[in-house]
């Protein structure tokens, strides 16, 4: 830990190891190093005049990367691609002539960006997995248990907390498919040359057209990819980054949603975020519990939905072949992103294995309000009776005010009931009306829907991807 710098709290308080060494130096560097040795295996392959040996000598430095050289030489160059080519020469003597052949230094930079990239989405997917598996066992566990749904934050028909979870886990659903297709349609952008024309590698190849197209097609399978750009600049259009990072704030925005709803809820003391023996709320308040892991997703779940607006500003003021205004600002807005999502969804999963549900509290705030949910079955028990529906209706509507306002401005209990009973037209008594005050037969298909979208959804992508289910999450703070 360095204190007297600037850290980023993305990585000091926040992402996990696995993202921020998906990002690093290490993974950048030596990746790069992985694409000069497809390109002259290819290009060996394909004719040109190189052999195994320096190969050979290539993958013996392949990780083994030396900085110091890099570093001294780019204060020289102010060249990071050159600088790190001339390091690997230094290790390479053999290899040292044909090493970046016919390539621009997009052709490491940005093949290495969406090799990085898929690799991050690959560690989204198996935690969007993972905290999609934790809130449908949550979900299964309180789909029967009723509680009062909110439209506009007020009293609406009853649902179930687990039903509510599954509105929470279908939203995850889409940014797992999005992520998913993305994993398999993200493009490598091969070998294009210094403007997209390949004009080197034809030279290179003396003319020969199809080499060159074929050297494109066997550097991306060599890397690990089926698709590739069809056509570029210099560089890759940066509308693929845009497809990327907005995948990444649709995880965000569902992020945001889950747990503001969770605020909300602590707020109503029905149910709360995991509080540690520990864990203070306030450094006034003792008494406090603060749904700060909620908060934390929420906060910087906003940062990611705002990130996603640099590529699109990046996207729409290249010019032509390519510019380097893009450079600065991606090597931040994009690895940010992908630590911030890993970081929400690390919350999120935390929050979802311990989740409290406060029953009694739930099912008070149901009872006093299920008396105006019941009016429209009370009306239709009354009209069995032979009462007239018309004229029930508007008593109702009245009786329903007059209790209402006797809560509100009275601070008093809801008599809704009783005075239903006492008003004769009604011909019920007091245990008539309260037989109709069940609140399970006020959840319609909250449970059978629960049930049908884990089995028939969530349940095969579990089955596939069992590996990925069982990992606790531990926040750092």
């Amino acid at each position: 830990m360095s204190t007297d710098r600037y850290e980023n709290p993305l990585i000091a308080r926040y992402t996990s190891r696995e993202m921020s060494h998906i990002f690093s130096s290490d993974v950048k560097f030596s990746t790069w190093r992985s694409l000069w040795i497809a390109l002259a295996e290819a290009e060996m392959e394909l004719g040109l005049p190189i052999d195994q040996q320096q190969i050979d000598e290539m993958k013996s430095f392949a990780s083994a990367i030396n900085y110091e050289d890099a570093i001294k030489r780019e204060k020289e160059t102010r060249h990071d691609v050159m600088s790190h080519v001339y390091a690997f020469g230094l290790q390479c003597p053999k290899a040292r002539p044909i090493i970046h052949l016919g390539a621009t230094s997009a052709y490491v930079g940005d093949n290495t960006d969406i090799i990085v990239m898929r690799s991050g989405l690959r560690l989204l997917r198996k935690k969007l997995i993972r905290l999609l598996y934790r809130l449908s066992r949550f979900a299964l566990e309180y789909k029967d248990m009723p509680t009062l749904g909110f439209t506009h934050f007020q009293a609406a028909q009853l649902t179930t907390v687990g039903k509510r979870a599954a509105l929470w886990m279908q939203d995850f659903y889409y940014d797992y498919l999005e992520v998913d297709r993305l994993i398999e349609e993200i493009p490598l952008l091969g070998v294009k040359g210094t403007t997209g024309t390949q004009a080197s590698f034809v030279d290179l190849f003396d003319g020969d057209m199809e080499k060159v197209k074929k050297l494109d097609r066997m550097v991306v399978e060599k890397m690990g990819f089926s698709k590739v750009v069809a056509v570029s600049g210099q560089t890759y259009t940066r509308k693929l980054d845009y497809r990327v990072l907005s995948v990444l704030s649709g995880i965000a925005q569902s992020v945001h949603k889950m747990t503001n709803d969770i605020r909300l809820l602590q707020h109503l003391k029905e149910v709360e975020e995991p509080f540690e023996k520990n864990q203070i709320g306030s450094s006034a308040m003792a008494y406090k519990r603060n749904p700060m892991r909620s908060e934390r997703a929420a906060s910087l779940a906003r940062y990611v939905m705002n990130l996603a607006q640099n590529p699109a500003d990046t996207a729409s003021t290249q010019w032509f072949e390519r510019t380097l205004d893009d450079s600065a600002n991606r090597r931040m807005s994009i690895p940010e992103s992908f630590m911030a999502s890993d970081a929400i969804l690390d919350i999120c999963i935390n929050i979802s294995t311990g989740l409290v549900v406060h029953e009694k509290v739930i099912r008070q705030r149901i009872l006093s309000e299920i008396p105006f949910m019941a009016t429209e079955n009370i009306l239709m028990e009354a009209v069995k009776k032979g009462g007239d529906r018309q004229e029930l209706h508007e008593k109702i509507r009245e009786h329903s005010m007059e209790a209402g306002n006797r809560v509100k401005e009275e601070g008093l209990d809801n008599d809704l009931l009783r005075r239903i009973a006492q008003d004769s037209a009604f011909g019920l008594t007091l245990e008539d009306v309260e037989t109709l005050l069940t609140p399970e037969d006020y959840i319609g298909r909250s449970s059978q829907q629960t049930e049908e979208f884990v089995s028939e959804y969530l349940e095969p992508i579990f089955k596939e991807e069992k590996d990925c289910l069982g990992e606790e999450v531990e926040l750092r703070v």
